[in-house]
């Protein structure tokens, strides 16, 4: 019986260090080492203050910037801590007035006469989508061009150059960061001064 329990404590001991110590800081070495930015949150800087992370997406209204796509969570959008999707299905009246209200918002901003993208009138199942379409990008362009007196041909240029095209050329689909895109709007207005 000694021998059985001496040999299960080794094992649970052993058992321990290998996967609870050293798994886990081979793991984030491996992490720092090649991944750093990914490791560290892939938070975006700007004069060196932290202001939001490639992973979240941010709550821009000002008709001087792209919007990215609506969130359903709460108490407020966009909330890391609350990641979840309204789970309304497409009879829910919550979800065509939700759906109405946020058509009407893009109407008010002057957008577009073309049809607004879906993803700009439905919230992500996350909540926390960073990211938009290229159709999305090109459909709040001629708001954005107005509210800022661009170009639109400049403008479409910088939404081309922000385009993070599909992974490995087959994954995904080509998106832009709404957060990077606006940064890099603001870059380009302040050159323009």
């Amino acid at each position: 019986m000694k021998q059985i329990l001496r040999a299960s404590l080794l094992m649970f001991a052993s058992l321990t260090l290998v996967t609870g110590v050293l798994y886990p800081l081979l793991v984030t070495g491996i992490g720092e080492t090649f991944f750093a930015t990914q490791v560290a949150g892939s938070l975006i800087k700007k004069d060196g203050v932290i202001i939001g992370s490639a992973l979240i997406g941010q709550n821009f209204h000002s008709p001087q910037y792209f919007w990215g796509r609506p969130s359903a969570t709460s108490p407020y959008p966009n909330n890391a801590a609350a990641s979840a999707g309204s789970n309304q299905g497409p009879l829910n009246p919550a979800l065509a007035d939700a759906v109405t209200a946020r058509y009407q918002q893009y109407q008010s901003a002057g957008a577009s006469a073309k049809p607004v993208p879906v993803e700009l009138l439905t919230a992500s199942a996350s909540g926390l989508d960073p990211d938009i379409s290229p159709a999305a990008a090109l459909y709040q362009a001629d708001r954005v061009a107005k509210a800022r007196q661009l170009d639109i041909d400049q403008l479409k240029a910088l939404i081309a150059k922000n385009t993070i095209p599909r992974q490995f050329g087959i994954l995904g689909e080509p998106r832009l960061n709404v957060l990077a895109l606006n940064l890099a709007l603001d870059e380009m207005a302040a050159s323009k001064k």
